[in-house]
């Protein structure tokens, strides 16, 4: 009905960037907003506006330094740590309304970045980021229930540029050739990205010389950390779904598993995401008894250069 103008999507005088995907998660969309609020919030002020996927609030929430990520959302909580200090992270499940209350709230707002709002049609995007992966590009998917697809592929045309993302580190020139070519019908600047990993980091107590990892993750896909990881350690794993709420009885179970998966230098490793879910209990849940450490998450991509002035010139 939006494809046929029977229904109308708004538009806002704010500038307005979305980061989405047309499949089910696994695009890499967290790291991919915490990349473009790294270059624009240098000189802007540039706000995050989320769903907040698995928060017990609704409505508009501006987060706070003590908000909690069952009130907002393991995503939006991660932004909003590592955002700068005057720049403000919210969650809205109507991103019209959102957008609406983050200007009323901050006037002087230069660019909102739209995290997962490309099926969201009441919104009419000044400018979109479509996100594919090397595995499994829409161009070979099929829409839900035969594929992982939102929505048909045709969408791709509502986007402003395209980016295939979590590229392998040896991905050849033949290899993006034939990925143009795929994406050549839709008509749209096409970049390809990689996820680059940081040294681990400690969130409880260091370990002098780490050589094997429990590794505890809950996002959609986590094949590119444990591939990473196995590189560098001898790796354990214990996997929950996207999102997990985890329990107290979840953490005895990985610390029991701990215990007994190696003997000496050793660690939990988790992505900053799942931490978010997890900081909240540590006392309650002794995490500061065992050595948890965050793998820092970035991305690269390639004519960096060229993709950074595409955004900035539609912001301005």
């Amino acid at each position: 009905m939006y494809d046929l103008a029977i229904l109308r999507s708004k538009q806002h005088s704010v500038k307005t960037i979305v980061v989405g995907n047309l499949s089910v998660g696994g695009t890499g969309k967290s790291p991919f907003v915490l990349y473009l609020m790294s270059f624009l919030e240098k000189n802007k002020k540039v706000g995050v506006l989320s769903r907040g996927y698995g928060r017990k609030t609704r409505g508009y929430y501006l987060l706070k330094k003590d908000s909690k990520s069952e009130e907002v959302g393991d995503e939006p909580q991660m932004f909003f740590e590592m955002s700068s200090d005057h720049n403000p992270v919210a969650v809205c499940e109507n991103r019209n309304e959102g957008i609406v209350k983050m200007v009323s709230d901050f006037p002087d707002m230069h660019c909102i970045i739209l995290d997962d709002a490309f099926q969201h049609r009441q919104l009419k995007p000044g400018f979109s980021i479509l996100l594919t992966t090397f595995q499994n590009p829409f161009f070979e998917d099929f829409v839900l229930p035969v594929g992982n697809l939102r929505e048909s592929r045709t969408g791709g045309r509502r986007s402003d540029i395209i980016v295939v993302t979590k590229c392998p580190e040896d991905i050849t020139e033949k290899q993006k050739k034939l990925f143009e070519k795929k994406l050549s019908t839709y008509g749209k600047p096409i970049f390809f990205s990689k996820i680059k990993y940081g040294e681990l980091k400690s969130v409880t107590y260091d370990i002098n010389l780490i050589n094997s990892v429990l590794i505890v993750a809950g996002i959609e896909n986590p094949k590119t950390m444990i591939d990473y990881l196995k590189m560098n350690y001898s790796v354990e794993e214990m996997l929950f779904s996207d999102h997990h709420n985890f329990t107290k009885q979840d953490i005895q179970k990985i610390h029991q598993k701990f215990d007994t998966f190696a003997l000496n230098n050793k660690a939990i490793v988790t992505t900053f995401k799942d931490f978010m879910r997890l900081k909240d209990k540590r006392n309650e849940w002794c995490l500061d008894e065992y050595p948890w450490y965050i793998l820092p998450i970035t991305v690269e991509i390639d004519r960096e250069k060229e993709f950074i002035k595409l955004v900035k010139d539609y912001v301005g």
